[in-house]
């Protein structure tokens, strides 16, 4: 592991997690270049700023569950190759029904360079302690569309104020929200700004 990094599942307590570019359950349709375990990563800082957000989930009835933190360049990189290639229709549906592979990037949903890759983002959503469930968001991870703005109209007012729970308890453990995914939440003060790193999650 890269210095100032850890495993985040060391550190957090109570926190559950699957890894979704390490399975076949993504956008891509296999394992990503880079993600060798089913396991999270992220800066020491990230892992600070998720323990205080753990708490206060807990503090309303809501436990967290991750999807991925570090995101090795390697992986964006695999992100971009697989956007232009011809499309084979297997994860459209689910995942892009209403765009190509090749708007992704122009429309802010795959980026050339991640803020994953600084160690310091993070893709979350929220479940109920008592129960284990989800708490339904009106969309799933990584669905590439409109109905996962932030500003959508295209979701119940309950699961616009479940939203609104998930960004709350974030921002107020130092977090900025990302506009176009309401999973995607990234620190404020993030100890490498300017740094991209590209060592593998093993």
């Amino acid at each position: 592991m890269e210095k100032g990094f850890v495993f985040l599942d060391e550190v957090l307590r109570n926190v559950r997690w699957d890894a979704k570019y390490a399975t076949w359950d993504n956008f891509t349709g296999k394992p990503v270049d880079g993600y060798e375990v089913n396991r999270i990563a992220g800066t020491n800082a990230l892992a600070r700023g998720l323990l205080e957000a753990r708490d206060h989930a807990a503090s309303l009835g809501y436990g967290l569950l991750l999807w991925d933190g570090y995101r090795p360049k390697r992986a964006v990189d695999c992100f971009l190759r697989w956007s232009e290639q011809p499309e084979d229709g297997l994860t459209k549906e689910r995942y892009y029904p209403n765009i190509e592979r090749a708007e992704m990037l122009a429309k802010g949903y795959v980026a050339s360079r991640s803020s994953h890759s600084r160690g310091s983002a993070i893709d979350l959503t929220l479940y109920h302690l008592d129960t284990g469930t989800l708490v339904p968001m009106g969309g799933n991870f990584d669905f590439m569309d409109e109905r996962s703005h932030h500003a959508t109209r295209m979701i119940t007012s309950v699961e616009a104020q479940n939203r609104g729970h998930l960004r709350s308890i974030m921002e107020s453990s130092g977090f900025e929200a990302y506009s176009f995914e309401w999973w995607h939440y990234m620190l404020k003060n993030e100890p490498y700004p300017n740094s991209y790193f590209d060592f593998p999650v093993l």
